[in-house]
């Protein structure tokens, strides 16, 4: 739980995501994101139910002319959660319930994008699957639509070598590798 306290508290930083981003989310969106525009947002939803979820972090981030919602999930236990991916799917429909009940939505209405990032440092490999159609028994082709396919951004930082984590010379890197030999 410590551990928890303290990353948090990094991530909490908005050099911290950025790095994040730039150094190990390997994706082409990652080009269009203006970090100079990174904003953390309320980071507790209160669900239809009237519970509330304390979820990690939520930052949001220019992409191009509209936002980008960042959900970094930190994750930092000695287990993997095989339903990791139902978990991002039920925080980041909180997050659009937050959203819609506090109309801050688009002009349009829609909803933001939403690229939820789960970062993990157990003692083993990672090896939830990434997404929630994965999750689900196999469909007839009549029923496929009305699957769920959000995924997630995985961070497995046990995977990662300290020859990998050299060159990236940022925050994120360092503090992967710290974790690594503590």
């Amino acid at each position: 739980m410590e551990h928890d306290a303290s990353y948090k508290l990094l991530f909490s930083h908005a050099r911290m995501v950025e790095d994040l981003l730039h150094g190990f989310v390997q994706e082409a969106w990652v080009r269009d994101v203006d970090c100079t525009t990174l904003e953390r947002v309320s980071d507790s939803q209160i669900s239809d139910d009237l519970r509330s979820r304390r979820d990690d972090l939520v930052w949001r981030v220019r992409w191009g002319p509209d936002w980008l919602y960042l959900y970094l999930l930190l994750e930092f236990q000695s287990t993997v959660d095989a339903y990791m991916a139902v978990r991002v799917l039920v925080y980041v429909g909180l997050l659009y319930q937050a959203l819609i009940r506090a109309g801050q939505l688009p002009p349009a209405g829609t909803l933001p994008p939403v690229v939820p990032i789960v970062l993990y440092n157990g003692r083993g490999r990672w090896t939830a699957p990434h997404t929630v159609e994965s999750l689900v028994e196999p469909l007839p082709s009549s029923l496929a639509p009305y699957c769920p396919r959000l995924r997630y951004v995985l961070l497995d930082e046990g995977r990662y070598t300290e020859r990998e984590l050299a060159p990236l010379r940022n925050l994120v890197a360092a503090a992967v590798s710290a974790g690594e030999q503590s």
